[in-house]
């Protein structure tokens, strides 16, 4: 491939200024006259440019000078500037020059400038029962501190609430901005000003076009069938902020590294993390609000759409092909849920809520023989809407109902696409109407076994004072504790895997542990918070946990075993187990 003239000039002043820079011909000097004097034969008398390069690389001196330029690729087909000073102008992410160097440089201030991804900040706070409250979702605009003297900058940010409150102010922050390393050039605060004032022009225009587009698919859609204006088709949704934005923003491919290791572990992940639908003031019904991911994680819980998106995501880092349903549930509840779509084109349901899966097999009405076919074991009724990060997808099937929807997403007479294109342009990475990237999952903070023995010992506390204020006293047997944890083991093998396994051992073990003429029950429950006086709370609401707590008998024993099974994001799977044993007396 040849270059252009003015390039293939400016390549050869960069290389002149490299070798001038590490005094390479000095160096090529003393190479030549040790090669000559020690490498050549004593009958050899010129040297050939074969032994030269040899020398060179023997002695690294290739390695580092190719280690040191920087070749420059414009993507988009623009000419480089000729004259040698430094270029001030204005960056678009889509037009980046890629920079390709040894990765120990720090990119200059012009590169910088192009980057539009914004700080995202969460406040959160966290009460004495260790319960999680959003307060605050922050977007930063970093930049600033290009176009500051000795790269230091400090803001001041208004904090606003979230969801309803999202119009009031919660706080002032104080925050200071420091480049490190320092930049060798900062910009002009001028021209920062202005490259944030042309992005914000540009995602005015790509979010008004979205927007036109969106209005004439739905006219199109209704035109199909005029009930379809009754069905629950997402194309946008509020954020914490209150702020519309496209649902399959809210979906991006999201790998969790080693912390996760199959699909269902994932699910069983998202599962436990916290369900909390938004606050409603008044009447009305559900309130709007799907969170961003960061904001999500931050408070380990929220709604069935943020938990239907952070599976999705989590799946489609996975290599699968997942969708975001959005339909309804029994009673006609609005409910979100993720579908995915296997090659021989199986259809399975992931109940992000509990972490179930369904197949599904669509059933015919028309067919006499579709009152004998067994009711289907998913929960969901109609449906009106799928999507991810590319797709969205309007149902337009006769019927919205689950059980003869028919998935083949490439039918445009079953399902009306979105232009993928028009998607692309406000949800795809780097298009800055998007969310920034999702932040990577951390691995969870909590030590298992010592969180498992503190509210191990805060139950066997709780258990004895409920017991005393019965008149009733206490015995513990710590051995039959302890052949409590096989059980919980399996509970949550088979919550991960759908397959059960360890319940024979277990059972072997408990025989040889009661003696003839005494009986055992036990009594497991499973939690996402690790609450000792909540979960204690809860299982005496249930009567026969209750039977166990307040057993009265001869030769009572008590047993309790709790197991915390850690998750990443310090989100948790608290298994416990109470159980009795007593000489039964006719």
């Amino acid at each position: 491939m040849s270059l252009p003239p003015e390039k293939a000039s400016e390549l050869k002043q960069l290389i002149h200024q490299q070798l001038s820079k590490m005094d390479v011909h000095g160096r090529i000097r003393e190479i030549l006259a040790e090669t000559i004097r020690e490498e050549l034969a004593p009958d050899q008398q010129q040297l050939s440019t074969e032994d030269l390069i040899k020398a060179l690389r023997r002695r690294g001196i290739i390695d580092d000078v190719m280690k040191e330029l920087n070749f420059v690729t414009d993507n988009v087909d623009q000419e480089l500037p000729s004259s040698p000073k430094q270029p001030v102008g204005f960056t678009d992410r889509q037009s980046t020059l890629l920079k390709k160097s040894d990765g120990t440089r720090m990119a200059d201030s012009t590169t910088m400038l192009s980057i539009s991804d914004p700080v995202h900040m969460v406040l959160i706070k966290t009460d004495i029962f260790a319960e999680t409250t959003l307060v605050a979702s922050y977007f930063l605009e970093w930049r600033s501190v290009l176009g500051s003297e000795n790269g230091v900058t400090n803001l001041t940010v208004e904090l606003m609430g979230v969801g309803t409150e999202s119009k009031v102010s919660v706080g002032i922050l104080n925050i200071k901005l420091e480049m490190y390393p320092p930049l060798n050039q900062t910009l002009s605060q001028e021209v920062v000003n202005t490259q944030l004032a042309l992005e914000r022009q540009k995602t005015a225009e790509k979010e008004r076009l979205f927007l036109v587009y969106a209005k004439q698919w739905w006219r199109e859609y209704l035109q199909i069938r005029p009930s379809h204006n009754s069905r629950l088709v997402k194309i946008f949704a509020q954020d914490e902020n209150g702020i519309n934005r496209p649902v399959c923003s809210y979906v991006k491919p999201l790998r969790a590294g080693r912390l996760l290791d199959t699909p269902r572990q994932a699910a069983r992940f998202v599962n436990v993390l916290g369900y909390e639908r938004a606050p409603v003031i008044g009447g009305g019904g559900k309130q709007e609000q799907w969170c961003t991911l960061l904001a999500f994680l931050c408070r380990n819980k929220g709604d069935c759409e943020d938990h239907a998106n952070l599976l999705c995501s989590l799946l489609l880092g996975y290599g699968l092909e997942a969708f975001v349903c959005v339909g309804t549930k029994a009673k006609g509840v609005p409910h979100a849920w993720v579908m995915t779509c296997g090659t021989d084109g199986t259809i399975t349901f992931w109940e992000s809520l509990t972490g179930h899966r369904y197949l599904h097999k669509p059933i015919s009405p028309d067919e006499p023989s579709a009152a004998e076919q067994p009711k289907p074991l998913y929960p969901y009724r109609t449906i009106g809407c799928v999507f991810n990060h590319q797709m969205f997808l309007g149902n337009c099937q006769p019927s919205d109902s689950v059980e003869s929807c028919v998935f083949d997403l490439n039918d445009e007479s079953k399902w009306k696409p979105m232009s993928e294109e028009a998607v692309k342009s406000v949800c795809a990475p780097g298009a800055t109407t998007s969310l920034p990237p999702f932040p990577p999952l951390c691995a969870s903070t909590i030590d298992a076994s010592v969180t498992s023995n503190e509210i191990e010992m805060q139950l066997r506390l709780l258990v004895s004072e409920h017991r005393k204020d019965l008149g009733l006293t206490t015995v513990w047997e710590d051995q039959l504790s302890y052949l409590l944890s096989p059980a919980l083991a399996s509970y949550e093998f088979e919550r991960t895997t759908s397959i059960s396994a360890g319940n024979e051992e277990f059972q072997d073990a408990i025989r040889r542990a009661v003696p003839d003429g005494h009986t055992f029950k036990g009594f497991p429950i499973h939690f996402v918070y690790r609450n000792a006086r909540r979960a204690f709370a809860t299982c005496l609401r249930s009567p026969f946990c209750e039977e166990i707590i307040c057993c009265r008998g001869d030769q009572v024993r008590l047993a309790v075993r709790v197991r915390v099974f850690t998750y990443p994001e310090s989100a948790c799977a608290v298994w416990i187990m109470f159980a009795c044993k007593y000489r039964s007396v006719l």
